[in-house]
């Protein structure tokens, strides 16, 4: 029994690589844009409206983080040689995600305590 090597083709992942830079950009573009809206509110905010505004913003930043990390993720997937390495770079995110989950949702529990004052 043979063990036949799969590799995946470079214009392939060529391709895919461009693919997730543009996705990159534009989300870059649209995340810009809801940072801009979120600090305008911010202009007219009483007490209520500021801790919503650190609401919309904390949840901006893990947009934003959790998007980085999921385009690094692609990149990597799409750079891998062999379906051996796709798992484990996909491994590797997953435990990274869960963790970066649970963080995110002490911050979150965090600011509804501070609200709650």
């Amino acid at each position: 029994m043979s063990t036949q090597s799969f590799e995946i083709p470079a214009e392939f992942r060529d391709f895919a690589d461009k693919s997730v830079d543009q996705a990159r950009n534009a989300f870059g573009t649209f995340l810009n844009g809801a940072v801009k809206t979120s600090e305008q509110l911010r202009n007219s905010a009483s007490t209520v409206q500021s801790t919503l505004h650190a609401a919309v913003l904390k949840s901006l930043d893990h947009a934003k983080a959790n998007a980085e990390t999921t385009f690094d993720y692609a990149q990597r997937v799409v750079r891998a040689k062999d379906p051996r390495e796709a798992f484990e770079i996909q491994s590797e995110f997953l435990k990274t995600q869960f963790a970066a989950f649970q963080a995110q949702a002490k911050e979150y529990g965090a600011l509804a305590q501070s609200a709650a004052r």
